[in-house]
């Protein structure tokens, strides 16, 4: 077949970036601070149990404090693509007695083989066109870490997360730290890149739920050494 002409251009273009608003959800905490207190008695044991069967008596074990705060949890789809050129070398090998090869009007020299005399090898300079694509549904924390769902129930929303979240003085995660963490996942660039077609970054799904924790620290009276445990807010179970 025929041969078509290639156009380059000496400029590399701008990713394409199409992301969503993020959207806030505060879950409502469900569990009134009197039954965490009552599920942290009946867990307390458990933070100064040793090898599995030291275990202090209950009334050596102390509440000293219970703090209410709202852990951040990322829900956020993704999706990369990339149209490059990568360079590469063809190697053919001819015959012995061939002195030259004309190729698509193009002249060539042939080389003598490193690893045998006996053979000549020509050697093919040129670009292969390539597509990728990745596409990632992430639960992160705030740090951008994997999340176990079952960490994330489900739980009824407040209907005005952002008035909460300013009444409570709720830490909020950085604006673009989502989507920051998603590129760094996906949108990675093949180390033998030469040459950009086209390039497209997306978030088309993009929420950060802040679910309700109760702090409760305890201190073993006898030893003197504190524990905290963490109970989820909407389910009262020990994270």
């Amino acid at each position: 077949m025929n041969a078509e002409p290639v156009v380059m251009s000496a400029e590399t273009p701008n990713i394409k970036e199409n992301i969503v608003k993020r959207k806030t959800i505060v879950y409502q905490a469900s569990i009134d601070p009197t039954v965490i207190r009552v599920s942290g008695e009946k867990l307390k044991k458990q933070l100064f149990t040793k090898f599995g069967f030291f275990k202090p008596k209950s009334e050596e074990i102390q509440f000293v404090s219970l703090q209410k705060y709202y852990e951040p949890y990322i829900v956020i789809s993704g999706r990369y693509f990339l149209d490059y050129y990568r360079k590469c070398t063809y190697i053919f090998k001819v015959d012995q007695a061939v002195k030259e090869v004309v190729l698509l009007n193009n002249r060539f020299m042939p080389e003598t083989s490193r690893s045998s005399k006996n053979a000549k090898l020509i050697k093919l300079y040129g670009e292969e066109r390539l597509t990728k694509e990745e596409k990632a549904f992430l639960i992160l924390d705030k740090n951008g870490r994997d999340s176990d769902a079952a960490n994330l129930p489900s739980a009824p929303s407040e209907k005005k997360p952002e008035k909460v979240i300013e009444e409570l003085g709720i830490e909020e995660l950085a604006e673009k730290a989502d989507v920051r963490f998603v590129k760094e996942r996906i949108a990675n660039r093949p180390k033998e890149l030469c040459r950009i077609v086209e390039e497209i970054f997306e978030i088309s799904d993009r929420s950060v739920i802040y679910t309700p924790r109760f702090k409760l620290l305890f201190r073993n009276v006898k030893t003197g050494e504190e524990k905290v445990l963490v109970l989820d807010g909407v389910t009262s179970e020990k994270i």
